[in-house]
């Protein structure tokens, strides 16, 4: 009896084994079914945000690491919680990474003498050290010899005449654009996609830019038009959207020869809760080469604030009346 009791005791064991195998096997063989829209394509739709703290390109603390550790996680995960209750400057761009494995908030980087911390959206702790993905080696490839000298004249030029005209400022601070696609994380770095048969809306919180992207086939701008945003075309690679856009205005961009740029982006639905983001950018008048860069998207539920862009309503006026009263100093003096 006591025999027959260890071979039913071994054939339970086994079988258990086998059955929880089998349910990891399962588990791991589940791919994520992309749901889809009334017209059958995969539904992008929703608000997205992009409030990662994942740097642009690799931190040097990061070496060749292209991801992040569990201790790596949990320890960012603290340090962000903490960072976020702090007194003191907004934590923009990479400073919030930096701020976290040194302590140090760069003045450079971060202070703005106006913005706390109560401006930022909660941020996101994501596996990938860098968002460029392509340099292995996380960082933008080489600038050209033309777009370092363009940018080493045009330093000079804000210098010498920081607020002659309204045209002397950015398109920022004239509120006309802040790029298309925006792809700064933690302020007004939401999105919300809309989607029909034949069009895409992206529309973007920063400054509510709204890009309509079409799927159908028809035919490119001639070069001899050029828009702020670039003209845009869709269309789908499997559950993939893939978005080619080109004919940038010669003044979208900082660097030479903006108009020569390409950029193909695929958004691809990995989850219920997140987005990856690619964009490949081939700008042959700044860089030596093309680059990709690749970002987590969170669904939210939050609503897409409207960006009225105030200091547009007052801060031009007082930049051109301050510098007027500079250059009357000078002449007194």
């Amino acid at each position: 009896m006591k025999k027959v009791m260890k071979v039913f005791s071994l054939i339970s064991f086994t079988a258990c084994i086998l059955l929880f195998n089998n349910l990891a096997l399962a588990q791991t063989d589940t791919i994520y079914q992309v749901p889809r829209t009334i017209n059958g394509q995969p539904d992008l739709q929703g608000v997205w945000a992009n409030n990662t703290i994942t740097p642009v390109e690799r931190h040097d603390v990061f070496g060749d690491k292209k991801f992040l550790t569990d201790d790596d996680l949990v320890f960012l995960n603290q340090r962000v919680a903490e960072l976020a209750n702090q007194p003191g400057d907004a934590l923009f761009g990479n400073n919030i990474l930096i701020a976290a494995f040194t302590g140090e908030i760069r003045p450079g980087e971060a202070a703005t003498g106006s913005y706390d911390q109560q401006w930022m959206a909660a941020r996101r702790v994501h596996r990938r050290t860098s968002q460029i993905i392509d340099p292995p080696d996380g960082k933008y490839p080489p600038r050209t010899e033309q777009a370092i000298a363009l940018s080493r004249e045009r330093a000079a030029h804000r210098r010498e005449h920081p607020a002659d005209s309204w045209l002397d400022r950015s398109l920022g601070e004239r509120c006309i654009s802040f790029g298309a696609p925006f792809l700064g994380s933690g302020y007004n770095s939401y999105w919300q996609i809309v989607q029909s048969k034949d069009h895409v809306v992206i529309y973007q919180e920063m400054v509510h830019d709204a890009r309509i992207i079409p799927l159908v086939d028809r035919p490119s701008l001639n070069s001899n038009t050029s828009l702020w945003h670039g003209n845009s075309r869709g269309y789908w690679e499997g559950d993939v959207l893939v978005i080619e856009t080109t004919n940038f205005s010669e003044r979208s961009g900082n660097g030479p020869r903006p108009e020569d740029k390409i950029q193909v982006e695929r958004l691809t639905r990995i989850s219920e809760s997140q987005m990856q983001y690619q964009i490949t950018i081939d700008d042959p008048g700044s860089f030596t080469q093309p680059y990709t860069r690749e970002i987590i998207f969170d669904a939210s539920s939050d609503a897409i604030y409207e960006y009225a862009c105030h200091e547009g309503n007052y801060g031009m006026r007082f930049i051109l009346s301050g510098h007027r009263a500079e250059e009357r100093f000078a002449v007194k003096n």
